[in-house]
Formats: structure tokens, C-alpha cells, sequence
């Protein structure tokens, strides 16, 4: 009763699959300038980042290729990394950031091309990498963004009660602080907080998203918190609207199926689908979401290894990690346990959500 439905391979000519995001780009041709392709890619990146909604990576991806490469600004550039970012291509974008960072002087491209590498190296868990990045965008671009960075180091190689401290010190004593700055400050807060075990990250991301409802990674994180605290019925306030969401949809229906939900089958199985269909089409982005539904609602750990520690070849964030060294335990596989922890001890690094922390 629970299998997914088949997949239909085979339509008439007529009939309607999908109706496209009314916000959809208008026509297929390239913009009428640099900076109209720069404005309308923004747009997209950002809205694939509001509704998570990959379709919106795709029509951004499909402008760029309407262009030549040797052709591109140091801003389309700049874009083009954030895109190949966004897919999971990070050594195309690190290429193209480390382009930008060679050859441009001006203080906005620089800047965001700095944080944006030096994300992506926190993100792979390269901490060598991220600190001097961080470093330098505090010489260029002091300020609560760069001492995020810097905290987010220092939390994740084995400072991280120092980095809170330090990083919350600075919250309070910098003026003239600009919203993005302060949110972003936030946001690492929490995440620090979380991983010091204290409750005061449920109050930092909270803060986040009073003024940014559609940050999807604060929200999933605030939302995975309360899962992780026993608070299932707080995770299903937070993705109450965002089934549409991969990440965020996961964490619902391990919610709902904690809670014993008679919405929990219903969810489960249009997730089922989702993925099956992903997979058929070999477009697999999230592999942690797909992990963490075949550990939590298939209860098949030996699955959802394989894809936690594909995930975990590229993404070493903290929830990445947790879920590795959960479906490792429950699949009864020492190999790639001692892998994980091997690898925590090289960065000395260690996190309350993980689950021999926990």
C-alpha cells in the first residue's frame, strides 16, 4: 500500500505535466546587457533560495550558457560561482571566485566573492582553506559578516565556546550595523549555539526568521533543533507551508512520524515519489534529504549510508556529519564510522547534536 505510483514515461502530446513558476524568465534570449543579466540571475538565485524551487538554478544556468564565458563580468561571474554553489558544483565555483579575487580591485565583487569561497570551503569542511579567506575579508570588509566567518572556524576546529563569546561581544559593541550583517550574526550564533548544546540557538535563528520567514537553511535548522530536542510538534509549526521543500519536508514527515500523525502515510509516500522520481531522472541534489528519509521513515540504515557518506564526501557541515555518524551506527558499520571519526579528531571538533555527544 505504501509503494510509490509507477513512473509515467509516456504522454500524449497535449497533455500538460508541469505549469512553469509564473516568475519564470520571459523569453529564452540573452539579456540586453551585463548588468540586466546580472540583475535578472540575481533575481532567480534568489527566488530558487526563497521557494526552493530548483527550476529557478535551471532557467539561471540556462542564461549563462546563452553566453559566452570569456565574456562574462567580474559580477556574472561572481553569480555564476554563487549558481554552481547552489548545484553542488563547488570546484567550478571556486574557480571562477579565485578568478574574480585575481583580477578585480573592486570592494563589492571582492568582498562577496571572499565570503562566498570561504563558505564553500567551511561547507567541504576545508577549515585550512576558509581561515586565511576569513581573515582577508576582515582586512577588506571588517564588520559582524567577517567576524561570523571567522567565529564559524573557530567554532568547527575545536574554539567554540571562545568563538560564541567573542562573536556575540561583537553583536553588542559594533555600531552602525547593517540588517544583513546582524542576521548573519544571528544565524551563525545559532548554529554555534547548537552545537555548545544550549537552547539559546532556538532563539537566534528565531530572530532570523522574524525577519526573513523564507530563509530556508535558518529555518531547517531551527526546525532539525526541535527534532533533535524532542519537540516534534515545534518542527511541524516551523515547516507548516514548506512541504515543497525538500529538506524541510523530510524533517515534517519525520515529525509527523514521531508524533504517530494521520497526515504521516500521506507525506511519507508523496516524498517516496519525489525521490524516486529524482533519482529516475539522475538529478539527485540533495542526498542528505534522501539519506535522512530512508534512516528515519524507511528504516533502511544500509541505504541510507550509502547516501549519507556520498553526501558527506563533498558536505561536511555539522547536520551532514550527525547524519553520516547516525546511519553508521544503525547500519553497524565500523568502516565508515572510524572514517567520520577519524575526521573529527584530525579537526577537533566536536558538536552536542552528534550522537555520541548527545
Amino acid at each position: 500500500m505504501a509503494a510509490p505510483s509507477p513512473i509515467q514515461s509516456d504522454f500524449d502530446d497535449d497533455a500538460v505535466l508541469v505549469t512553469l513558476p509564473e516568475s519564470a524568465p520571459a523569453s529564452d534570449g540573452a539579456r540586453s546587457s551585463p548588468e540586466a543579466m546580472a540583475r535578472e540571475i540575481q533575481r532567480l538565485i534568489s527566488e530558487a533560495r526563497r521557494s526552493g524551487d530548483p527550476r529557478f538554478l535551471g532557467y539561471a544556468e540556462r542564461l549563462f550558457n546563452q553566453q559566452a564565458s570569456q565574456g562574462l563580468t567580474d559580477p556574472l561571474l561572481v553569480l555564476r560561482a554563487t549558481l554552481a554553489q547552489s548545484l553542488h558544483r563547488f570546484d567550478a565555483a571556486r574557480q571562477d571566485l579565485e578568478t574574480v579575487l585575481d583580477r578585480s580591485d573592486a570592494p563589492a565583487q571582492r568582498t562577496q566573492a571572499l565570503l562566498t569561497l570561504a563558505n564553500i570551503e567551511m561547507v567541504q569542511g576545508h577549515y585550512d582553506r576558509a581561515r586565511p579567506l576569513c581573515e582577508q575579508l576582515t582586512a577588506e570588509y571588517p564588520g559582524l559578516i567577517a567576524s561570523s566567518c571567522q567565529a564559524q572556524v573557530a567554532a568547527r576546529t575545536g574554539s567554540a565556546k571562545a568563538a560564541y563569546n567573542e562573536l556575540t561581544a561583537a553583536t553588542r559593541s559594533l555600531s552602525n550595523v547593517s540588517i544583513q550583517g546582524y542576521l548573519w550574526a544571528q544565524g551563525t550564533l545559532g548554529d554555534i549555539a547548537a552545537q555548545l548544546g544550549r537552547g539559546s540557538a532556538a532563539e537566534h535563528w528565531q530572530r532570523v526568521l522574524s525577519q526573513d520567514p523564507d530563509d530556508l537553511y535558518t529555518r531547517a535548522q531551527l526546525a532539525d533543533w526541535y527534532l533533535q530536542n524532542r519537540k516534534p510538534r515545534q518542527a511541524l509549526v516551523a515547516t507548516e507551508g514548506y512541504e515543497a521543500v525538500d529538506n524541510l519536508a523530510v524533517i515534517r514527515a519525520v515529525a509527523l512520524h514521531r508524533l504517530n500523525h494521520p497526515d504521516a502515510p500521506a507525506l511519507a509516500s508523496r516524498l517516496r515519489e519525489r525521490f524516486e522520481e529524482a533519482l529516475w531522472r539522475g538529478s539527485m541534489l540533495h542526498q542528505r534529504d534522501l539519506s535522512r528519509f530512508e534512516l528515519d521513515i524507511e528504516q533502511r540504515p544500509k541505504d541510507a549510508l550509502q547516501h549519507a557518506m556520498a553526501n558527506w564526501d563533498t558536505q561536511r557541515e555539522p547536520l551532514d556529519t550527525r547524519l553520516a555518524l547516525r546511519a553508521a551506527i544503525a547500519a553497524q558499520d565500523n568502516t565508515a564510522l572510524g572514517q567520520v571519526r577519524g575526521w573529527l579528531k584530525q579537526q577537533n571538533q566536536s558538536d552536542a547534536r552528534y550522537p555520541e555527544e548527545s
